[in-house]
């Protein structure tokens, strides 16, 4: 069975930073892009993220470019996402998704807030 589980999401004030990760089990991690998705109160799923299984790409939404950081331990099984210069905006719950097959983990929330 495919589980996906996210920690690291809390309050922030505005410039402060965060480290989300996403402990993987079910599956071969390293055989698989993951990435990072969010959703905004109100608003639908966006995508911030994505990296390949060899760590060699990385690929990060306009919004989030220069502040966010993906990363994978693929020894861990864990998917990361730092988090820096957070804004208001970059409030949301954070998902981490396996890019084949609909999988998902229940999400962190991140609220940047003063």
């Amino acid at each position: 069975e495919v589980r996906l589980v996210e920690s690291g999401g809390g309050l922030v004030q505005p410039g402060g930073s965060l480290r989300l990760s996403c402990a993987a089990s079910g599956f071969t991690f390293s055989d698989f892009a993951m990435s990072w998705v969010r959703q905004a109160p109100g608003k639908g799923l966006e995508w911030v993220s994505t990296i390949n299984p060899y760590l060699t790409a990385a690929y990060y939404a306009d919004s989030v470019r220069g502040r966010f950081t993906i990363s994978r331990d693929n020894a861990k099984n864990t998917l990361y996402l730092q988090l820096n210069s957070l804004k208001t905006e970059d409030t949301a719950m954070y998902y981490c998704k396996r890019d084949s097959g609909n999988y998902r983990g229940q999400g962190t929330q991140v609220t940047v807030s003063s």
